[in-house]
């Protein structure tokens, strides 16, 4: 069995890959991908406290997580489909342009 700090050290480095993703990509689909990863990182995270601790509040706060991480995913990609239909190409540079 791997100890709780091994956990941690990854759920770092996984946050870490996941920031880097969000700050220099410009693809909206990648940059909800980098996201995802920062969001399974917090996850592995409350897994390894809630482990440490006995309990089982970790999981259930993971399980909150990801309940909140789908519907997040499912509204992101209806608009960013929405604005692909709508100007035939993504990207964030161009999007933080616009004027609705």
């Amino acid at each position: 069995m791997a100890p709780e700090s091994w956990y941690l050290a990854l759920s770092a480095v996984l946050f870490c890959i996941g920031v880097v993703g969000v700050i220099v990509r410009r693809n909206p689909l990648v940059i909800f991908m980098s996201i995802e990863v920062m969001l399974n990182a917090a996850n592995l995270a409350f897994v390894a406290f809630g482990h440490r601790l006995g309990t089982a509040d970790g999981q259930a706060v993971v399980f909150f997580v990801m309940a909140v991480a789908a519907a997040e995913v499912a509204v992101g990609l209806a608009i960013i489909v929405a604005i692909f239909r709508l100007r035939r190409r993504l990207s964030v540079d161009d999007l933080s342009l616009m004027r609705w």
